[in-house]
C-alpha cells in the first residue's frame, strides 16, 4: 500500500497543535525552544512548543568533533556551569600538523591562522551536551518527543507551512500495515521551524518548493568520521586540540584530521573529506583509517582501546551558499541551513544562535497574534549579530580549497592571519563555489584505483565493526529508508561509469553491489545506516533520496 492509500484505509490522523513545532532536538532546535520560553516567562506570557527527534532519546543522532566556543550558552545560559552543563574540559593548548606519508611539520604558534585557536573554548561531548539542553527545555515546559520522526510536511491551502506529520509505525518492506501498524500523527503549528541537521529530509524538499537556494551559490559538504577512544593515562593530555593537514589527502582534495583530548582519559578523533572529491575510487572511511596510522596521531591510540564510532555529514559552503532562511509557516535553522563556520570546525555555537535568534523573531510575531507567515525579523536579526559578522570572516574557506591544498593552505594563512594582523577583519573579495558536490566525480577509467590496507582491528577497523560500536538499529522489517529513483541506474551508470563509489563513500557498508546469475545487481543493507546523509549528496546521479526510518531507530551515540 502506498503511504495514501494507507491514510485514506485507517485515517485520519489524530492532530495535536501548538504554537510552535520544531523538528530535531539538536543544539539549534532545543536553543530556539528554550530561548522562546525564555522570553515568554520573562513576558508573563504561555507560549507552547513542542520538539520532536527522530532518535531514541535526544542527543542518540548527535555527532560532532568538538571543541566548543561557549558564546551562544553564555547567552542562553550565563549560570551554565552552576547548572551543570557537561562543559567540564577547557582547551589547554592547540598543535597544527601539516602531514607527509611519513612525516610532519608543526605549524609554529605565531603562525597558526586566527581560525584554529581556541582559548577560552571546551573540548566537549554534543551529544551529552544535547542531552543536558533537553533536560533544561522539559524544565521550562517544553513537550519534547523522542523517537518521532517527522516525515511530511503539511501544508494550509494558501501553500504555507502547517506543521509536520510523523511517519506511520508498524509497515513492513512491502508497505503493508502489520499487528504493530501505528498511524502517524500531525503535529500542526503557528509556525514549525526545521533543525534537522546538514541535508535535512524535510528541509531539503523545503528549500526546493520555496526557492530558497534561488541565487546563492550550492551548499558544498564534508563527511566527518569520528571515532571515540580510551588512550592509555600517561599519554592523556586533557584540553589539548590538534588538527592535521595534508597526508592522505592528495593536493586535490580537501580534507584534514582532528584529535581532541577530553577528561577521564579520552580522546576523540575523526577526519573530515569533502564531499567534492574527484576520484570515484576514493573511500572516506578508509582514508581516516589510514591518517590514524600516522605516527602523530597513532602515538595515542596504541594500546587503546576504541569505544564508539559514527559519521556525519557537515556544511561547508559558507555565508555565499547560505539559502533564504524562511517561508510562509517556518524557519531553516542550524545545521538544516548551514550555518556551520568551516573554517573555525565550529557549528553547534552557531546553529544555538540561529535558533535563539529565530526565538526572538517568533516570540514577537505570537505577541503581535500573526501566524502562518514569514519571520522577516529572523534574517534581519541575523544579519544584526555576531554570528554573522563572524561567518563573513570565513565565507570563501572551503571555496579556495577546490582550487587545490596548498592555494588552500595559503588563502587560509593570508585571510585568517594576515588580514587580521593588519586590522582588516573581512576579505575584500568573495569565491562562490561552482558546483553541487555531486558534479564533481569523474569517471573510474580516468582515475588511479586506490589500494587500501587491511585493517589490523587494533588500530584500523572495517566498517561492519565500526558500525557495530555506533549502537545502530532499526527495525528489520520496514521499508528501506534509502530510496532510489530509478532502480537500475545504480548498475547501468554508477557502476558501469563510476565503479560504484557508493560501495565506497557510504561509512556504514549499507550500499554494496554483488553477481546474482552472472548479473550485478546493487544490495541496500538499510539496517547499517548511521544518517549520515552522504549517500543523498555524493550519489553523482542523485538517484538516491534518503527519507525517514521509523522513529527510534539509527545510531545510538554516547560521549559523542
Amino acid at each position: 500500500m502506498t503511504p495514501q492509500e494507507i491514510l485514506e484505509q485507517f485515517g485520519p490522523r489524530e492532530s495535536m497543535e501548538y504554537d510552535v513545532v520544531i523538528v530535531g532536538a539538536g543544539p539549534a532546535g532545543l536553543s530556539t525552544a528554550i530561548k522562546l520560553k525564555q522570553l515568554a516567562e520573562k513576558a508573563g506570557q504561555e507560549i507552547s512548543v513542542v520538539v520532536l527527534e527522530k532518535g531514541s532519546e535526544a542527543g542518540a543522532h548527535i555527532l560532532s568533533g568538538a571543541v566548543m566556543d561557549p558564546r551562544s550558552i553564555n547567552e542562553l545560559f550565563p549560570n551554565w556551569k552552576e547548572l551543570g552543563a557537561p562543559l567540564n574540559q577547557p582547551v589547554t593548548g592547540d598543535e597544527v600538523y601539516v602531514l607527509t606519508e611519513t612525516g610532519s611539520i608543526k605549524t609554529p604558534d605565531a603562525l597558526v591562522p586566527n581560525c584554529m585557536h581556541n582559548e577560552g573554548n571546551y573540548v566537549i561531548s554534543l551529544s551529552d551536551v544535547c542531552r543536558w539542553l533537553a533536560q533544561q527545555a522539559e524544565s521550562l515546559g517544553v513537550e519534547i518527543f523522542p523517537g518521532f520522526a517527522a516525515a511530511e510536511v503539511l501544508y494550509n491551502d494558501d501553500g504555507s507551512v502547517k506543521g509536520v506529520a510523523t511517519g506511520n509505525m508498524g509497515i513492513d518492506k512491502t508497505g503493508e500495515p502489520t499487528g504493530d501498524f501505528q498511524l502517524g500523527m500531525e503535529l500542526l503549528g503557528k509556525y514549525t521551524i526545521f533543525a534537522e541537521g546538514a541535508r535535512g529530509h524535510l528541509g531539503k524538499q523545503l528549500l526546493a518548493k520555496f526557492n530558497l537556494a534561488e541565487g546563492k551559490a550550492p551548499q558544498s559538504f564534508g563527511i566527518g568520521i569520528k571515532e571515540l577512544w580510551e588512550i592509555d593515562p600517561a599519554k592523556a593530555k586533557p584540553g589539548l586540540v590538534v588538527h592535521t593537514g595534508g597526508w592522505p589527502m592528495d593536493t586535490e582534495t580537501f580534507g584534514g584530521g582532528f584529535l581532541y583530548h577530553l577528561a577521564d582519559n579520552k580522546v576523540t578523533l575523526g577526519f573530515v573529506t569533502g564531499l567534492d572529491y574527484k576520484n570515484p575510487w576514493l573511500s572516506p572511511f578508509e582514508e581516516m583509517q589510514r591518517w590514524k596510522t600516522h605516527p602523530v596521531i597513532k602515538q595515542y591510540l596504541e594500546g587503546a582501546k576504541r569505544i564508539s564510532y559514527g559519521a556525519r555529514a557537515i556544511n561547508n559552503g559558507g555565508l555565499p551558499s547560505l539559502p533564504k532562511t524562511i517561508f510562509k509557516g517556518g524557519a531553516l535553522v542550524g545545521c538544516n541551513a548551514g550555518y556551520m563556520n568551516a573554517a573555525r570546525i565550529k557549528g553547534s555555537h552557531a546553529a544555538m544562535k540561529s535558533g535563539m535568534l529565530v526565538a526572538e523573531a517568533l516570540f514577537e510575531a505570537l505577541s503581535a497574534g500573526r501566524q502562518h507567515d514569514e519571520l522577516t525579523r529572523y534574517p534581519e536579526l541575523f544579519e544584526q549579530s555576531w554570528l554573522h559578522d563572524e561567518l563573513k570572516t570565513s565565507k570563501n574557506f572551503k571555496t579556495w580549497f577546490k582550487k587545490g591544498f596548498y592555494v588552500g593552505t595559503i588563502m587560509t594563512a593570508v585571510e585568517h592571519w594576515l588580514l587580521p594582523r593588519l586590522g582588516i577583519k573581512e576579505a575584500p573579495w568573495t569565491l562562490r563555489n561552482p558546483a553541487p558536490d555531486h558534479t564533481f566525480l569523474k569517471p573510474a577509467s580516468e582515475c588511479a584505483k586506490i589500494d587500501y590496507p587491511k585493517p589490523d582491528g587494533k588500530i584500523t577497523f572495517d566498517r561492519l565493526s565500526s558500525v557495530f560500536v555506533s549502537n545502530t538499529n532499526h527495525t528489520e522489517h520496514q521499508p528501506a529508508h534509502l530510496t532510489l529513483k530509478n532502480a537500475s541506474v545504480p548498475v547501468a551508470t554508477n557502476l558501469a561509469k563510476f565503479a560504484g563509489p557508493e560501495s565506497r563513500y557510504c561509512p556504514a557498508g549499507v550500499y554494496e553491489f554483488v553477481k546474482k546469475d552472472d548479473a550485478d545487481q546493487l544490495v541496500i543493507n538499510a539496517q547499517n545506516c548511521v544518517h549520515c546523509k552522504t549517500c543523498d549528496i555524493k550519489d553523482p546521479t542523485q538517484n538516491i533520496v534518503w527519507i525517514t526510518p521509523e522513529g527510534g531507530g539509527g545510531p545510538n551515540y554516547s560521549g559523542m
